[in-house]
């Protein structure tokens, strides 16, 4: 195998295909990146038990030559040694080369690398997915769905199926929903697709979406998302994100949300983002900074952050409106403001349902974007 390579071109790949590989594995091949160099191009790949990545950077491009003299072959290189080695070559171009022992030469510039490499027979080849279950979403949005659900999933493993975020669909929606059962995030869209969408619900690991997340960029391009059993794969030009499923049954979330509410505040979501966060400053030292909110006539609300030992904040924010029973909440400062954040509209509604019931967070006159979050009690 031999190729010579655009060094940014190979370092971006570099960096996604990383995001699969683990230095604990079981399997010790994995903890290895695979190359491989066809006439068209070459494709890296990473995988552990979760995820599987494979990143394909073409010859050629739109006009661009990314790589030259192309001798087809393949080798598993040790990926602790050769993100580095790429990222501080120094020159732009890298030439990669193995002989028939395994051996690899990576040159650039007056620089020479040598690296044992493996046999890529003996890398595991992943599943490629057949599956009529399958739909197309712009990256942008599928990112935008992911940034509004995935913050809320469970970093415990008492209950495993929590840590991950449920994706269902009905007859032309889609509806993403994660809960760790202190709070819940939910955001529905219409796909409007000709035919309704019949695919199996599944939970996806909140990690899995994560690390997707980071690797796609906000582009209207098409990702294809498609779904077996036990396996999810999201498939855009040149990259194939492959994630396990997590088994179980996902709590039927929708009894959770009240229909009815008792208060219902309208107030600019910056500001009281802001004052949230001023008035969390200090309530850190009870673990979840917990803050009260209390309603006031004129439109006025108070939030307060109080720690016996440091002492206390208090704050009056000007809500648009405020409908319906006084009311005095507290709830945790962090979940606030990652609802808060989740939502981003100018203006959110805030529906209360007493006390001690879950409180709704949505955008004004919006509801496929939702957040839920239950009060903590402080007497």
């Amino acid at each position: 195998m031999k190729f010579t390579i655009q060094r940014d071109q190979l370092m971006e790949s570099v960096q996604d295909v990383m995001k699969a590989i683990s230095s604990r594995t079981a399997i010790p091949i994995l903890s290895g990146m695979k190359l491989e160099a066809t006439p068209d191009g070459v494709k890296l790949t990473g995988s552990d038990s979760d995820i599987s990545i494979e990143s394909f950077i073409p010859a050629e491009e739109d006009g661009i030559v990314y790589i030259e003299n192309i001798e087809p072959g393949s080798i598993v290189l040790q990926a602790k040694y050769f993100p580095d080695i790429v990222r501080k070559v120094p020159e732009k171009t890298v030439e990669i080369a193995s002989d028939d022992t395994k051996n690899v030469t990576i040159r650039s510039g007056s620089a020479e690398f040598h690296l044992n490499g493996q046999d890529a027979e003996e890398y595991p080849s992943l599943p490629q997915l057949r599956t009529e279950n399958s739909f197309d979403l712009p990256t942008d949005l599928l990112k935008r769905l992911i940034k509004q659900t995935g913050f809320a999933v469970s970093t415990s493993e008492t209950r495993p199926i929590l840590t991950g975020v449920h994706i269902s669909t009905s007859e032309e929606n889609l509806q993403f929903v994660a809960t760790d059962s202190h709070r819940l995030a939910s955001r529905k869209i219409n796909l409007h697709s000709e035919e309704s969408l019949d695919l199996p619900t599944v939970v996806i690991p909140g990690k899995s979406l994560s690390e997707l997340n980071k690797i796609l960029d906000d582009s209207e391009d098409p990702v294809q998302i498609s779904v077996t059993d036990n396996q999810v794969l999201f498939r855009t030009k040149h990259l194939y994100f492959l994630s396990r499923l997590l088994d179980g049954n996902y709590p039927e979330t929708s009894r959770l949300i009240p229909n009815e509410s008792k208060t219902n505040v309208i107030i600019d979501s910056r500001e009281l983002l802001q004052s949230v966060d001023r008035a969390s400053l200090l309530a850190k030292e009870n673990r979840n900074n917990v803050v009260r909110l209390i309603t006031k006539g004129d439109n006025q609300i108070e939030i307060h952050g109080n720690s016996p030992e440091v002492g206390n904040v208090t704050e009056e924010v000007t809500a648009e409106s405020i409908d319906g029973e006084d009311l005095k909440i507290s709830f945790s400062a962090k979940y606030m403001m990652d609802a808060l954040r989740a939502i981003d509209t100018a203006q959110v509604k805030i529906a209360f349902t007493g006390a001690m019931r879950p409180f709704l967070i949505t955008p004004v006159d919006d509801d496929s974007i939702l957040q839920l979050i239950l009060p903590v009690r402080t007497y």
